[in-house]
């Protein structure tokens, strides 16, 4: 018989059958160690790879990082040179600038258009009765008046604004100055149209106009801005305890001496003439920001009848109230073209508040001056 032939028993590393041979893991000990390593390397860097590309939003995958945004501009402020109050723009800086003599008599009051104004200059006209110079840049009121005659030293200050001047006549002194081309004279004898008089008042306290017939006016002679050098400015800050709350100034008598109550609320002052609350007709309480008396020499002299003469070109000394605060100063004004500057006694150059400056020139030579508590 022939024997069967056996087969050779296949055994392989693993097998469990065969304890005793050594499995090919135990014989590659460190080399399954290694490739052991590199297995889970692979599978956990896979995993933090399909993790990450999983939560990128689609532009992410192209890039990575994102640029910090820009930070925002500071905001651009433009401000009015003749109050230093804000405006919208540098055009409206720019704006012209137009001033306009208005009366004080017991007779045109209450006034229309003080109210909303930025610079007035207070002086002496005649016989002690006051006067207003008043200056207009980005208030457009629609009354203004009643409008009267021009003086020499309102002239002197005015010329510094680069402004048109809006008035009825005057002394022979201030019509030869503004006539000679020099200034935007829009004096209501060549200019009819631009005024008229109103029928609840009587000659000559009834003339009146408004910033639709001055503009218009204004537009057609070219006079479409104003460059000059205002008043140095600064931020308004009441002080937390009041030095000065009562204010009382005396010019030429108690028809025409005014007064002012510091109003903390407001930080304006609330002003009074002939002992009652000083109003706009159509804008109520006339309250500025900034209170200024200039102490001034001033004489009488015989100029197409009596004229007062104010000397304002030179210098002298001043109160100024503002912020609830009061400061002695010397005002100075070198040229009939040069602005009025405030020094303090170091010879600092001393800012006004912006806002509403009220500015009287009261004659010391004759009893004129300022009191405060």
């Amino acid at each position: 018989m022939f024997k069967r032939n056996r087969q050779p028993t296949v055994v392989f590393d693993f097998d469990p059958a065969h304890p005793k041979k050594p499995n090919w893991f135990k014989r590659h000990k460190k080399l399954s160690i290694y490739l052991g390593i590199i297995a889970g390397l692979l599978i956990v860097g896979g995993t933090v790879t399909a993790v990450y590309f999983m939560n990128q939003k689609p532009e992410d995958t192209k890039q990575a990082t994102t640029a910090k945004p820009e930070p925002k501009p500071e905001p651009i402020h433009y401000y009015s040179p003749l109050t230093g109050g804000e405006v919208a723009d540098q055009a409206a800086m720019a704006q012209a600038v137009t001033a306009i003599m208005i009366e004080n008599s017991p007779d045109a009051r209450p006034q229309s258009g003080l109210k909303d104004s930025g610079v007035v200059f207070e002086a002496i006209a005649e016989g002690g009765i006051t006067r207003f110079l008043v200056l207009y840049q980005e208030q457009k009121p629609q009354l203004i008046g009643p409008v009267r005659s021009l003086r020499m030293y309102y002239v002197d200050w005015v010329a510094a604004f680069n402004a048109s001047i809006a008035h009825i006549g005057g002394s022979a002194a201030a019509l030869a100055e503004v006539r000679n081309g020099s200034y935007r004279d829009i004096d209501q004898f060549f200019n009819a149209s631009t005024y008229w008089r109103a029928t609840d008042r009587y000659a000559p306290h009834n003339v009146y106009t408004s910033f639709a017939k001055l503009d218009e006016l204004n537009a057609k002679k070219g006079y479409t801005g104003s460059s000059f050098n205002g008043f140095t400015r600064k931020e308004t800050k009441a002080a937390e305890t009041p030095a000065a709350t009562s204010i009382n100034v005396t010019i030429s008598g108690p028809l025409f001496n005014s007064s002012y109550a510091y109003n903390a609320t407001t930080n304006t002052y609330d002003r009074s003439q002939a002992g009652a609350p000083h109003t706009d007709r159509e804008a109520g309480q006339i309250s500025p920001r900034v209170v200024v008396v200039l102490k001034v020499n001033q004489t009488t002299i015989l100029e197409d009848g009596y004229r007062e003469s104010i000397t304002v070109i030179g210098e002298g000394a001043a109160t100024i109230f503002q912020d609830g605060t009061v400061q002695e100063v010397t005002w100075r004004k070198n040229s009939r073209t040069s602005q009025i500057t405030f020094t303090d006694a170091a010879g600092n150059d001393v800012p006004l508040a912006r806002g509403q400056t009220w500015i009287t020139a009261v004659p010391q030579n004759k009893g004129g001056g300022v009191t405060w508590q």
